[in-house]
């Protein structure tokens, strides 16, 4: 039986993976991590009785101690704890990176240094440091498994053909809760309001970052790092029904693509156990029900989240360093009632242009960007 650790198991991600895990089998549970849920975590350890588990927050991995005295379990916290979390299964295990944040790097990295296969659901892993995942040394050795059900949709359509026959990834997207809306619509919508997405049910940061449209730039700096494909490949579309959740088109002309309800249970249910596939607990989907599928370009100028993006993309992980960052203190501020939600793109934007930032920073300048991007958001919110 394969070991296996959960990071960021408390969250939505994690607890589904527990859930495929308990019904699927084939691992036994080595650790698992999150940031401050102690509830869900207390509640896991005791079920799964895993060696390992952190906290990352210190409070929280307090708390957890207590709660847990009558348990014999491991409990760290804090980057290390991440760390040491990540490699406790060791060469051949499988660690899921499903932690939110750009605290998923260096813990992924240190996997992939203890010989360990990667479930990736953790964005800013490639987003901010995808050139130093893919010169890393265990690259030849070892591979990644995108559980984004955009990012596995390609990663089972390229298997249709060859790296040289591929023309270009046809990125989908729903459009979120904003598709065909205009900049005045959008002028006093609420964080309410861009919490209703149509058809997923995801944290509410993924959920606004849909609505904004910044989370289908993220997910392009992913592909253009997970397939090694320069970003001018990669074609977003609009597809409002979310079953078609990304193609490939081949130098002939063929477009492949995957198509399956939106239920996150099949990409992970993917990931962990590729290559073989089992029944899952999805509903199965009727084409014939469904009657139609559309298309439709994204709208460039109201959601500026994916144009601002892919400028990024083009610049460097730098620059995408300093967007995800931007994005992520904007929407925690829009979330607050601070600013509203145009505002996060003028906070990128702003960003972008008075930060300057190298192409292929080291992982020391990439958290360096990050507390610059901080510092100038908070003005930014502050003169507002």
């Amino acid at each position: 039986m394969k070991d296996i650790i959960i990071l960021g198991s408390t969250g939505s991600i994690g607890t589904q993976t527990m859930d495929i895990l308990e019904k699927r089998g084939g691992y036994r549970i080595k650790g698992l991590a999150a940031c401050k849920n102690v509830d869900v975590m207390e509640a896991q350890v005791r079920k799964y009785r895993p060696e390992i588990c952190c906290m990352y927050d210190e409070e929280a991995a307090a708390e957890l101690k207590v709660r847990l005295g009558d348990i014999s379990v491991k409990i760290l916290t804090g980057m290390s704890g991440l760390c040491e979390t990540a490699v406790c299964g060791g060469p051949g295990s499988l660690t899921v990176t499903a932690i939110v944040g750009m605290i998923g790097i260096e813990p992924t990295l240190a996997a992939m240094d203890a010989g360990c296969d990667i479930a990736l659901a953790n964005k800013e892993t490639m987003v901010c440091a995808g050139h130093l995942i893919t010169s890393h040394k265990w690259n030849n050795s070892h591979f990644i498994r995108p559980i984004d059900s955009e990012h596995c949709a390609i990663w089972q359509c390229l298997e249709c053909g060859r790296k040289e026959e591929v023309s270009k990834i046809l990125l989908t997207a729903s459009g979120g809760p904003f598709r065909g809306k205009s900049r005045m619509e959008l002028e006093n919508v609420t964080a309410a309001d861009a919490l209703r997405h149509p058809n997923w049910a995801m944290g509410k940061k993924i959920t606004i970052d849909s609505a904004t449209m910044v989370n289908k730039a993220l997910e392009v700096m992913e592909a253009r790092w997970l397939f090694d494909v320069p970003v001018d490949s990669i074609e977003v579309v609009i597809q409002p029904e979310s079953i078609i959740h990304s193609a490939v088109e081949f130098r002939d002309g063929s477009i492949i693509a995957q198509i399956a309800p939106p239920d996150m249970r099949i990409p992970i249910q993917h990931a962990l156990y590729y290559p073989d596939r089992f029944d899952s607990p999805v509903e199965r989907m009727s084409l014939s029900k469904l009657g139609s599928i559309h298309f439709e370009a994204p709208d460039m100028e109201v959601l500026r989240g994916l144009p601002l993006g892919m400028e990024a993309a083009s610049n460097g992980c730098g620059m995408c360093t300093v967007f995800n960052a931007a994005n992520e203190f904007a929407v925690a501020a829009f979330l607050e009632g601070k600013i509203g939600f145009l505002k996060i793109y003028d906070i990128i934007e702003n960003c972008m242009r008075e930060i300057p930032a190298p192409r292929e920073p080291s992982l020391s300048k990439i958290f360096e960007l990050k507390e610059n991007t901080c510092e100038l958001v908070q003005r930014l919110v502050d003169s507002l």
